[in-house]
């Protein structure tokens, strides 16, 4: 019997922590964190009018992956700044893009915005400015920090969607 009461108390902690941990992932706002990726983007539109590589490249984790089409995929920060630097440094560069909708999970490490742009930017064949739009979606992840910061960035060219009804 005495062995057993070790047990039982062993137990019965596991038991209460889970009871913790359930309520503390029930407790996670995730309309607000919803919220905070939605101004996070509008701080990242704003990083691209002012033609600002440091905020661009800061918004993406070490290990993020920026897939534009036409490009190699860019897993380094090296890669990403190169690609940024090239898009922002076009003299016909303009970009506006929009947040359609954000996911977020549960556990509120993890979220998903999905949305529309429209970019003008320099066509290398005939050096004139030519506008597209198309969709991109954006995977972020927590930080150890409490913020959110890109893991994957996905540019789909083709028409853009508008946000659907909810």
């Amino acid at each position: 019997m005495k062995q057993l009461i070790p047990v039982m108390l062993v137990a019965a902690a596991a038991l209460a922590a889970s009871g913790c941990t359930k309520a503390a992932e029930a407790a996670v706002d995730t309309s607000k964190i919803a919220a905070t990726i939605k101004a996070q983007e509008a701080q990242w539109q704003k990083g691209y009018e002012d033609k600002d590589i440091n905020v661009l490249a800061g918004e993406y984790a070490d290990d993020a992956v920026l897939a534009s089409p036409g490009d190699p995929l860019a897993t380094t920060d090296i890669d990403r700044r190169k690609a940024l630097g090239e898009l922002i440094s076009d003299p016909n560069f303009k970009l506006s893009f929009a947040t359609d909708d954000v996911r977020v999970a549960s556990a509120g490490d993890m979220a998903s915005s999905r949305g529309h742009y429209t970019i003008t930017t320099t066509d290398k064949a005939t050096s004139k400015a030519v506008t597209s739009s198309g969709t991109y979606l954006t995977v972020y992840r927590k930080q150890d920090d409490g913020g959110f910061k890109a893991v994957e960035d996905v540019i789909i060219p083709g028409p853009a969607h508008a946000a659907a009804a909810k």
